[in-house]
């Protein structure tokens, strides 16, 4: 008994050696990249400033409308067009419809007909209402996050989670030495562009890996809890790492300590008083019967609206915010299950296409010219398939995994989608993407993305993941 006692400390102690060496490493490497990259000048190209909204006129209410109409139709024929003859989660023909109404295609096949749908008026008003919706998004991801499942092959899913962030981080920055001279905006320094593109390459879409667990009803398998254990942690590591790179964006280098120092008395509040209440309140609630009450599902709005607001003024973002008072209330309950019922669908059906068409608007593949850009959009995806299957594999076969687990896992880990497309509007909204590299990493998101299925039928089949979790 004693000895098996020394054994597992002596192997915790060797974990958390390992585990503290992976992250003085990756510090290290930035740090040298950093050096290098300081003395880079980007320069903006031609064409590449944002597209800047026209002035509302006429009728801006109806024209929201019909473009909140079109958006629907269009987002759920594409999102059943693609389950049904594809096999993709619906989430992918939905990302597609948006670009599709864009001036990547609508646009540029037929102005005319784009005009009327989506006329520029309503642009800056659709873009509220995609904000609006994904911050409520946010709050249901948050609130699927399941603190409980991550005990559960704890080392394995720490190691396999944080490399998966790890590896295509520093690759992203060195990549970030190629990209910062020829896509950069002008004024950007390179420690913030280089941070932004490390955490781009290092998004793991937590939603879209849980649907396409779900349309094969293998959640409850041992492989699909571990791979959406993995996702979990690597959402919550993801975005704190953008709500810092946001806070250093949106701060002047004397205010920095001072946006890094509300950060962590915000996460003080949200740990120390704000869980305890709303677990409190859940509590409440499982002793009750019928749905989860109006006045209940005020309190949680106006809490989540007031945790988006606290994170927007801090300076880091308030989609931040939702995530982190998702995260706070308990996963499983009457409560957690009230409130999906009462958010998902409106969030689903209205809100996220509008996201969607929004970030079409602001994708213009039509800037990619010549051989150099697509070459640099195809090293774009390279990189981030090659950092996120090859950490997340090599740390697999390291935790004893088989090959052909840590392989499906690594395919899985690669799924970025709808929350990549976040992280990516709120590099353009910051000012640190170019247009034109904007539509780079929308295009390695889509294709990494579709890629998954495909891939992970041909390797583990549509029946595949029972008993998947197999040990070398």
């Amino acid at each position: 008994m004693v000895d098996t006692t020394v054994t597992e400390r002596a192997g915790s102690g060797r974990f958390a050696a390992a585990y503290l060496g992976l992250i003085a490493l990756a510090v290290v490497a930035f740090l040298g990249i950093r050096v290098w990259g300081e003395a880079l000048v980007p320069v903006a190209s031609v064409g590449d400033a944002p597209v800047k909204a026209a002035a509302a006129r006429g009728d801006v209410l109806g024209s929201v409308l019909l473009a909140l109409a079109v958006i629907t139709v269009a987002t759920q024929a594409t999102g059943y067009a693609v389950r049904r003859w594809l096999r993709q989660p619906p989430v992918i023909g939905e990302i597609l419809a948006g670009i599709l109404l864009g001036p990547s295609l609508l646009g540029a096949l037929w102005p005319a007909a784009s005009a009327a749908v989506l006329p520029a008026d309503a642009a800056p008003y659709v873009g509220i209402v995609a904000k609006i919706g994904v911050v409520l998004f946010m709050f249901l991801v948050g609130l699927e996050v399941d603190l409980g499942s991550l005990r559960r092959e704890v080392r394995a899913t720490l190691a396999i989670s944080h490399a998966s962030i790890t590896v295509p981080f520093l690759l992203g920055t060195v990549l970030a030495l190629g990209l910062y001279t020829r896509y950069a905006p002008g004024g950007v320094e390179f420690t913030v562009f280089a941070l932004f593109v490390g955490v781009a390459l290092s998004v793991t879409a937590f939603p879209v890996l849980a649907r396409i667990l779900t349309d094969r009803n293998v959640q409850g398998t041992p492989l699909g809890m571990m791979a959406l254990a993995c996702a979990a942690i690597d959402d919550v590591t993801a975005w704190t790492l953008l709500a810092l790179v946001s806070g250093v964006a949106s701060a002047q280098v004397s205010g920095v300590t001072w946006t890094l120092a509300w950060v962590v008395a915000y996460m003080a509040l949200m740990i120390g008083v704000v869980r305890p209440l709303v677990t409190y309140l859940a509590s409440i609630q499982n002793r009750l019967e019928g749905p989860v009450g109006r006045p209940v599902v005020a309190v949680v709005s106006v809490a989540l609206l007031a945790s988006a607001l606290a994170t927007e003024a801090i300076g880091i973002h308030a989609l931040f915010g939702a995530f982190l008072l998702g995260v706070m209330l308990p996963h499983h309950g009457r409560l957690a299950h009230g409130l999906r019922q009462r958010f998902e669908d409106i969030v689903l059906v209205l809100f996220l296409p509008a996201f969607f068409a929004f970030t079409g608007m602001r994708t213009r593949i039509g800037l990619l010219e010549g051989g150099e850009d697509w070459l640099f959009c195809g090293l774009i995806i390279a990189v981030a398939t090659l950092g996120k299957f090859g950490g997340s594999y090599a740390a697999a076969r390291m935790n004893g995994l088989s090959p052909r687990t840590a392989g499906a896992l690594g395919i899985l880990m690669n799924t970025r989608g709808l929350m990549e497309l976040i992280v990516l509007n709120v590099g353009l909204d910051l000012g640190i993407l170019s247009p034109k590299l904007f539509a780079m990493f929308v295009i390695m998101a889509v294709t990494t993305t579709f890629a998954t299925t495909p891939i992970l039928d041909r390797l583990l089949g549509r029946a595949g993941f029972e008993g998947a979790l197999q040990r070398a």
